[in-house]
């Protein structure tokens, strides 16, 4: 089923999301779930903040863009509960998008070497080293877990000269073509 993507100004992306246990109910649906909607909305990667849920749960497939990226070739995987290290304080600025800020991108300084580990949805440990663009998009999604966007490693003066993209994204004044979900309105006294 394809669900709603959670847009700029929903609280829900800037929670710290919690751990997910095996006994997590219905977790086979909701991955499933989670592939259609990234893949409808013609994303390479989501966060279940995205999806209004704050659990530490990303899908993720770059052999989208594995032409031009060929460590993203044929990478598919599911991540839970994923953990990050960074390796080396070299940075590298690319542009990035969203799904959940949409038509806007920005250049995000990120280092361009991780370890990652992580269980997969059988709860199956994995371990590995990631580079390149790969580990921007890992490190993208999983900063939604924090409850982190990537506009947030922009300059003060770069966010303020988005900022009325971004007011019309609260506002309900930016339209998609895949479901979506605006942030609440705020109650006038």
């Amino acid at each position: 089923m394809k669900l709603p993507i959670y847009l700029y100004g929903h609280p829900v992306l800037r929670a710290v999301s919690k751990e997910v246990n095996p006994g997590y109910p219905e977790l086979k649906k909701l991955l499933d779930d989670m592939w259609e909607t990234m893949y409808y909305s013609e994303g390479v990667g989501l966060a279940a903040p995205q999806i209004g849920r704050n659990d530490r749960i990303v899908v993720i497939d770059a052999d989208a863009v594995g032409d031009s990226f060929p460590e993203c070739a044929g990478r598919k995987f599911t991540l839970i509960n994923p953990e990050i290290e960074i390796l080396g304080d070299q940075t590298v600025s690319r542009n990035e998008g969203c799904l959940s800020l949409p038509d806007l991108s920005e250049s995000v300084p990120r280092v361009e070497h991780i370890r990652l580990k992580w269980v997969d949805e059988n709860f199956e440990p994995h371990e590995e080293e990631i580079s390149g663009f790969l580990a921007r998009i890992v490190q993208h999604e999983c900063d939604h877990l924090e409850g982190k966007l990537y506009i947030d490693h922009t300059s003060p003066i770069r966010r303020q000269l988005i900022r009325g993209k971004l007011n019309a994204i609260i506002d309900g004044r930016k339209h998609v073509d895949y479901p979506v979900r605006y942030a609440p309105k705020k109650r006038k006294s």
